[in-house]
């Protein structure tokens, strides 16, 4: 691969060379203006920023001026077809607005960053800076201790706290960092080595963009950076009079959570601003929304956040009806026995296998190996019966074999086991005699799914009276949901019990399981298993078992992330995911060079045979660098390493520290003794990111710090991070890998020439192998995890694009009827899809009749065509008249509805208005009551028409909200049932878009037919008009979780809305419900109902009624 890289840059050139080619010319210009601005007055040194923003102002006013008028006009005219191309073209020039805005930011990046570099450089030499205060000044002043007044004048300090720790000014930019910014500024990713200052690089594009006023975001890892480095860097942006928050120091959907947002600059943690985005999708009023619209992003640590985390689903999520009702704990102990069956069985098998293969029958002794291997493949005593001379051959002559001819003759090896592991795809399947061995004599159809079509034609033949088929029919169903659930619970038991290990995959602490994440060993804080996974792993360990939820709310961070109008990133390791940021972000990797070289020495791996004889190995290295008077930084792969190491170290007297998920809150205090001269730190990969290990004078004379890794990772960026502690700035430094042949990683997808040249060479134990063509063939396994993972996400990324099409539709029509701008274009638009489907479905029957009875049903009019005239017209003529008739017969009844309930607001306004602001006025559609919330004032000065706005956004809201909801639960069933589409040979993905589009089709139809009945026969009801109260806020009455969940297993699709999660408090927000009336009413009690087309009234029993009112043609008046 080598030879091939080094033949495309002889052709092609270097691209990291290339682009910093690209980018040094603007660099050149940025120092041309250096001196200039250097000799710039302090006070004429601010003045730029206002200099700044008046450009990029004037620069836009044509365009604006444009926009603000077609905005005032679309207020003033009633055309809907008017409106919509006026909207249409204000949307147009927005875009092109915003292309000005790039070329303008793009003229006076080199003056704006030298700016900014020469504010760095005046805060680092001078200890007070005195300029004329302005407004802005005076109000700094009175919440942070930095800036003094005096008279007139304000003194700004160089030294202030950033969360908690005392900080002095020192840094300014290098030239290497203005790359770093440009590149940012680009829309790129900037890859900067460790300790060359990414927080100060992002200053730069920060504050050119924050110019414009739209807001830029600078989106961090975790909260603990986003409050340091706001806090950290806002001095130097107050001083230019730009505005800086952090939003996690703020309550979700407070006001002061809204300021964070309106600020030029906001910080905060990726879960946040995501979790921000599902709340203002969730809102009811305008004001409650915080954010504004995604304008510029930059991400730090950006392939944590966009791969690592790229298909985590952030969830709002709320209680489900019996969502606690579940089998774990009764499936529980019969899981547990068929595990250790097996185990039992597999132990004597492998000792026979041990046996036979000694003896020189490789043949059967593979047969029985593979069987093992199958069935166990975690054994200890297996992976170190395979790291033996010759035995992994053995297994992988007899695999490929039983492989042969599509796994035809592989049901030989799993005959006598009770279920079969898929390790590389953590995946395991029961064979029948598990599922026998499950199901015991009593009950053998225990886990049998009964065949639907079968069963169901079996009951018809019987010529049962209809209420018995019935019956018999629900129980048949009942019995394939219930085997169903418990199929899925038994898989996820076996899985939990036979996969997951504690203190690898996960910690428990508090009696509840926590995940740790594999890239940092960090705890994954409110993250969950999908798919009832981790409740499985829940009844393993015996804690309580958390009850399912039903999802309100989702978004994945790459979907939520590929909103913004320009996304940039920042992180030390990019370029080995340079091929995913490209193809999924669009995103390019800049490699900036280092300020200094880099003197650190990374060695090739060193090879052992067995994991015992590679920690021996470690140790000792570990002993003598501790006697050079070196700190050593030891790597792991997950808790339980990281213990077994420290024992070993406590044996030697070797003093250390240990920091793992387990510890996690001792991180600091281990971090800050981690460069102490012969002081070791275990570290499981939670040392690999923002961790800064600084180092004395001696001991960089001694060599500076050493990197031990005990294991290749999965992923070579967790590698490189691990490495990237030692020789920051130029600091010297070493890393050393150890790796043994039954590790994960060489186990799984490790070249078996390795083992075969270890059994050539004939090394003993504890020898060991080192050399280049080694290394590169670990790195070659590595890069197949990366294809395989890459290929994983971008496969869920095709699901999730499904549902982020949808989301956006749902979100917008949401967005219109929130604010109500563009809601009569969508009411417009409902009536005319409404109108198309009723005409065409009837057309297509040639059934006049039902064609009459949905216009009377939907619309309350009566059929606008005669019979013949509806059997000879085509169905877009029949629909263009039915829609022009339904709009007039609508927006005559909205004026109506107005004018019936002026009068009563007029009463109130002129009698009471010192008493209410918002009121509620009930609406009804003989079914339904709605309370709708308005404004006391302006439904006056508007003569009612308020009222109505308010009403078709109320209504517009409810139904929209309640019918999404439903439809997320129906693709997190979907997305799980089309997973089995891969037995009948067919693609999942491709069924699964499908279904989701006839899925989708039906709820958009659903809602249109919902909102438009509504709000055609929505009224004032007559006895109710005096009963018109304040609008108070009222608790959300609905426990609301906010989780992230972690989709561990490659192939899993499953439902995510099981999972839960770590309980949010709640905003209280106002609530407007539609109440049901009908069971107030007893079946014999007499009612009013009135015709809808001619006004006729009836006095009848309810139960009679019931009929005319569910045709739509009559409504319940009294």
């Amino acid at each position: 691969m080598g030879i091939l890289d080094n033949v495309l840059k002889l052709f092609v050139g270097d691209k990291s060379k290339k682009d910093i080619g690209e980018i040094q010319p603007m660099v050149a210009l940025i120092k041309n203006q250096e001196a200039e601005i250097a000799s710039l007055t302090i006070d004429e040194l601010r003045a730029k920023t206002v200099e700044f923003k008046n450009k990029i102002k004037a620069d836009q006013k044509e365009i604006q001026d444009q926009i603000d008028a077609l905005e005032l006009k679309s207020h003033e005219i009633e055309d809907i077809n008017k409106k919509e191309d006026l909207y249409k073209e204000i949307d147009t020039l927005k875009d092109e607005r915003y292309e000005i805005e790039v070329r303008t930011l793009e003229d006076i990046l080199p003056e704006a960053f030298a700016v900014m570099k020469e504010t760095a450089k005046r805060f680092k030499d001078n200890e007070t800076l005195s300029v004329n205060a302005t407004p802005f000044d005076r109000e700094i002043s009175s919440t942070n201790d930095y800036v003094i007044l005096e008279g007139e004048k304000a003194i700004w300090k160089n030294s202030w706290d950033a969360a908690g720790k005392e900080v002095t000014w020192d840094m300014v930019h290098y030239d290497v960092q203005l790359i770093g910014g440009i590149a940012l500024h680009q829309g790129k990713v900037a890859e900067m080595q460790t300790g060359e200052g990414k927080t100060l690089v992002a200053t730069l594009p920060m504050y050119l963009n924050a110019l414009a006023g739209n807001g830029v975001h600078l989106v961090t890892v975790n909260d603990y950076l986003a409050k340091r480095d706001s806090a950290w860097m806002a001095p130097l942006f107050e001083f230019h009079g730009l505005t800086v928050d952090c939003i996690d120091h703020h309550q979700p959907n407070s006001e002061a959570r809204r300021k964070a947002y309106n600020a030029d600059i906001t910080y905060g943690t990726n879960n946040e601003f995501g979790f921000d985005y599902l709340r203002d999708n969730m809102a009811h009023a305008p004001e409650d929304l915080v954010q504004r619209p995604h304008h510029y992003s930059i991400v730090d640590e950006v392939d944590s956040v966009l791969i690592d985390d790229a298909r985590t689903p952030l969830i709002i999520s709320g209680p489900v009806p019996q969502g606690d009702r579940h089998e774990f704990n009764d499936l529980k102990p019969r899981i547990a026995d068929i595990v250790s069956v097996q185990k039992k069985y597999l132990t004597g098998v492998l000792a026979e296998a041990k046996r036979l293969i000694k003896e020189g029958d490789e043949k059967e002794g593979g047969f029985q190996l593979l069987r093992v291997y199958r069935g166990i493949p975690k054994n200890k005593a297996l992976i170190k019966f395979l790291s033996e001379e010759g035995v992994r051959q053995i297994l992988q002559k007899t695999e490929n074999q039983y492989m042969s001819d599509n796994n035809r003759e592989m049901p030989k090896i799993d005959a006598e086991l009770y279920y079969v592991i898929d390790e590389k795809n953590n995946q395991i399947e029961l064979t029948d005699k598990g599922v026998d061995y499950l199901s015991g004599k009593d009950d053998p159809d225990f886990f049998v799914m009964p065949e639907i079509g079968v069963e169901i034609a079996r009951i018809e033949e019987k010529n049962l009276p209809s209420e018995e088929e019935a019956n018999l029919k629900e129980e048949l169903f009942r019995d394939f949901g219930v085997k169903s659930e418990r199929i899925h619970t038994m898989n996820q038991l076996l899985k939990a019990y036979s996969l997951f290990e504690k203190d690898t995959q996960y910690v428990v602490m508090d009696n509840k399981v926590m995940i740790v994440d594999e890239s940092t060993g960090r705890i994954m804080d409110g993250r969950r298993y999908s798919d009832g996974l981790h409740q499985a792993i829940e009844a393993k360990e015996n804690v309580k078992i958390e009850a399912a939820t039903q999802t309100f709310a989702t978004i994945t961070l790459q979907n939520y992330f590929r909103m913004y109008r320009k996304l940039s990133g920042m992180t030390g390791t990019a370029v080995t995911e340079a091929g995913e940021l490209w193809e999924i972000y669009q995103l390019d990797v800049v490699e900036i060079p280092t300020n200094r070289p880099i003197q650190r020495d990374d060695r090739e791996d060193k090879i052992y045979k067995t994991k015992r004889e590679k920690y021996n190995a470690v140790i000792d290295e570990v002993t003598q660098l501790t006697e050079a008077k070196r700190p050593v930084l030891i790597g792991t792969t997950s808790v339980e390493i990281s213990e077994l190491l420290s024992r070993m170290l406590s044996i030697r007297n070797v003093k250390h520290n240990v920091l793992n998920a387990k510890l996690h809150k001792k991180e600091a205090d281990i971090v800050q003794e981690a460069g102490q001269a012969g002081m070791v730190t275990i570290a499981t990969n939670m040392a690999g990111r923002g961790t800064d290990i600084k180092l004395s004078d001696e001991v960089k004379n001694a060599g500076g710090l050493a990197i031990v890794g005990t294991e290749r990772h999965d992923s070579r960026r967790v590698d490189r991070q691990l490495r990237g502690r030692s020789g920051r700035q130029g600091d010297p430094g070493s890393s050393q890998f150890y790796v043994a042949l039954d590790d994960n990683l060489m186990r799984l997808f490790g070249s078996e020439r390795i083992a075969k040249m270890m059994d050539k060479m004939g090394l003993k134990e504890g020898e060991v192998i080192q050399h280049s063509m080694i290394s590169k063939s670990i790195e070659r396994a590595q890069k197949k995890v990366e294809e395989n993972n890459f290929g994983i996400r971008k496969r869920l990324l095709e699901y999730d694009d499904v549902m982020n099409a949808q989301r956006e539709v749902v979100y917008k029509r949401r967005y219109n009827a929130l604010f109500g701008d563009r809601l009569s274009v969508d009411i417009a638009n409902m009536i005319f899809d409404t109108a198309e489907v009723i005409t065409e479905d009837n057309k297509a029957a040639q059934d006049y009749k039902n064609f009459e009875f949905e216009l009377i049903r939907y619309f309350s009019i009566s059929s606008p065509v005669n019979k013949s005239e509806f059997e000879n017209m085509n169905p877009q003529e029949i629909a263009g008249i039915v829609y022009k008739s339904a709009l007039k017969h609508y927006q005559e009844k909205m004026i109506r509805n107005a004018e019936i309930a002026f009068p009563v607001i007029k009463n109130v306004y002129e009698t009471q208005k010192d008493q209410y602001k918002r009121i509620l006025v009930p609406f009804t559609d003989g079914v339904k009551n709605l309370n709708v919330a308005t404004d006391l004032e302006k439904a006056y000065t508007t003569e009612g028409k308020q009222l109505i706005q308010d009403f078709e956004k109320n209504i517009s809201l409810a139904i929209i909200d309640d019918a999404w909801k439903t439809h997320l639960r129906k693709m997190d069933e979907l997305k799980q049932s089309v997973q089995l589409a891969v037995h009948e040979q067919k693609d999942p993905l491709l069924i699964y878009k499908f279904e989701a589009f006839e899925l989708f089709k039906e709820m958009i139809v659903k809602v249109n037919k919902d909102v438009i009945s509504f709000l055609f026969k929505g009224e004032l009801p007559q006895k109710n008009q005096q009963q018109i109260r304040e609008a108070r806020q009222v608790k959300a009455n609905r426990s609301l979780k906010e989780q992230k969940d972690e989709i561990q297993n490659l192939d899993e699709r499953a439902s995510i809305s099981r999972a839960a999660g770590q309980t949010q408090r709640q905003q209280q927000q106002v609530t407007e419900t539609i109440v049901r009336e009908q069971p107030k009413i007893g079946r014999n009690d007499k009612v009013t109902i009135k015709n809808v087309m001619s006004g006729e009234n009836k006095t009848l029993k309810y139960k009679q009624a019931i009929p005319l009112i569910n045709k739509g043609e009559w409504v319940l008046i009294d």
